[in-house]
């Protein structure tokens, strides 16, 4: 063998992940532009547009946020359903059925007509919607994430996993400039009228090509001999249920991992908008700029923690992270109340960072805790489950804590509690960087399948 062939086949090792990175990308940013669509619109255009007039703005912006809280309710179940076909059938076919069903509903919440027109009926239809959207992303992550890991080198899977985390930001940016554009280009009668519903019909283009993108890749060698052996022996451990027996500390040092992490990252980019909107008093044009900006750093920054998780290790990155966010309340929100737009941004890009660091080894972390046969499963248990008390109920929580006490302090407070959580969950799980997802099996097979240890190798 030359000594040039070895190196063509680790450039087209490179080439061949970077194109699994740019597939699960591809539909990540397309779920999350609609993710984060309908998390800006519940504050700009849904809390009057679907919902009575009380009087009371922040009354309508709290009734949009419990309709955006049904699609983390809705998240678990889809987690749960995409993971157990997943692990059985595969990552890349359910991960195009939750493209195209997130795209769908996405695109049809466009088409529904207000609560001046039909009522109660309004309200419920978006829930309806909403449920379909989140079912959807809720089976979206743990697919696209491990597309990546299942396919990365042991040595550099935080970086190559963190990359699909990275689309959720690129997906905000998108849904970001395509509300500045409608924002900045329409009074505000016509956004309200029927501008906003331009941004969700954009879906549908959007989803065409994010599903063209995902149909050129093929699931891992490793998930293959996974699936393969799993027929061999006739197992059928694919259930949420199998995941909770076998890997209980797996999955619920997940969901602790998760915790933090979730909370913080709707108080920066939800929450914030109500905060700036409502409190300062801030135009919604400048409130898009400042999430644009942050967006567009909070993307930059992902990919090199994610490397620095390769390099430092999974644990110590994400608990500076955990720590920097019990630290960002007391702080974030006086600079947002000073009215500088300078200060403004930077209490909003401080939050992403600081988020980057507990999100980017997030994939790795959690994709190195269970054994491939039951990995989508596990992650996606881990990942979802927590959004129910998590991410869905932060800013119900941080908007019912402001109209009651008429001060950030209290969400402070709500924030640096649940890094307490997070920080619990850190220090109780085990350093990763470097290990073999085939060495996983092994232990897996061992233990729990009673058969010899597949050849090392399988997995790049």
């Amino acid at each position: 063998m030359s000594s040039a062939e070895p190196a063509m086949s680790s450039r087209d090792e490179r080439s061949g992940l970077r194109r699994i990175v740019a597939a699960s990308m591809a539909g990540t940013i397309v779920e999350w532009y609609e993710f984060f669509l309908y998390g800006t619109a519940a504050t700009l255009v849904f809390s009057k547009v679907f919902f009575p007039d009380t009087g009371n703005e922040l009354d309508g912006i709290i009734a949009a946020f419990v309709t955006y809280a049904v699609g983390f309710v809705a998240r678990p179940l889809g987690g749960v359903v995409f993971g157990h076909f997943g692990d059985k059938y595969g990552r890349k076919q359910l991960l195009q059925l939750s493209l195209v069903l997130v795209g769908a509903a996405t695109f049809l919440m466009g088409c529904l007509p207000t609560f001046g027109q039909i009522g109660y009926w309004a309200p419920a239809l978006l829930v309806a919607l909403r449920f379909i959207q989140g079912f959807a992303v809720g089976g979206e992550w743990g697919g696209a994430v491990l597309l990546v890991a299942e396919h990365s080198p042991n040595r550099s899977r935080a970086f190559w996993a963190s990359w699909p985390q990275a689309g959720v930001p690129v997906g905000n940016l998108v849904a970001t400039v395509v509300l500045l554009v409608l924002t900045t280009t329409l009074p505000d009668s016509a956004f309200l009228s029927w501008g906003w519903r331009i941004a969700f019909w954009l879906s549908a283009v959007i989803v065409l090509v994010g599903y063209y993108v995902r149909t050129k890749v093929t699931d891992a060698p490793i998930f293959v001999a996974a699936q393969r052996e799993a027929e061999e022996i006739k197992t059928s451990s694919f259930s949420a249920i199998e995941v909770l027996k076998r890997y209980p500390r797996g999955v619920f040092t997940a969901m602790g991992l998760r915790f933090a992490e979730n909370i913080m990252y709707y108080l920066v980019v939800t929450f914030s908008i109500t905060y700036l909107k409502v409190v300062v008093d801030a135009d919604t044009a400048d409130i898009l700029w400042w999430m644009l900006a942050a967006h567009a750093v909070h993307l930059a920054v992902i990919p090199i923690v994610g490397r620095l998780a390769d390099r430092l290790g999974r644990r110590p990155v994400y608990l500076f992270g955990a720590v920097t966010t019990a630290a960002w309340g007391f702080f974030a929100f006086p600079l947002m109340h000073t009215g500088h737009y300078g200060v403004i941004m930077l209490a909003i890009i401080s939050g992403l960072v600081f988020h980057a660091f507990m999100y980017a080894p997030q994939p790795a972390m959690m994709a190195e805790m269970f054994p491939t046969r039951m990995r989508y499963s596990g992650v996606s248990l881990g990942y979802q489950v927590t959004s129910i008390v998590a991410g869905s109920l932060a800013p119900i929580i941080a908007a019912s804590l402001l109209s009651r006490f008429d001060s950030s302090v209290p969400i402070a407070i709500y924030l640096a509690a649940a890094c307490v959580v997070t920080i619990i969950a850190v220090i109780a799980a085990r350093e990763t960087r470097g290990l073999s997802l085939q060495s996983i099996d092994d232990a897996d097979a061992a233990q729990f399948l009673h058969v010899a240890p597949r050849r090392e190798g399988v997995s790049v």
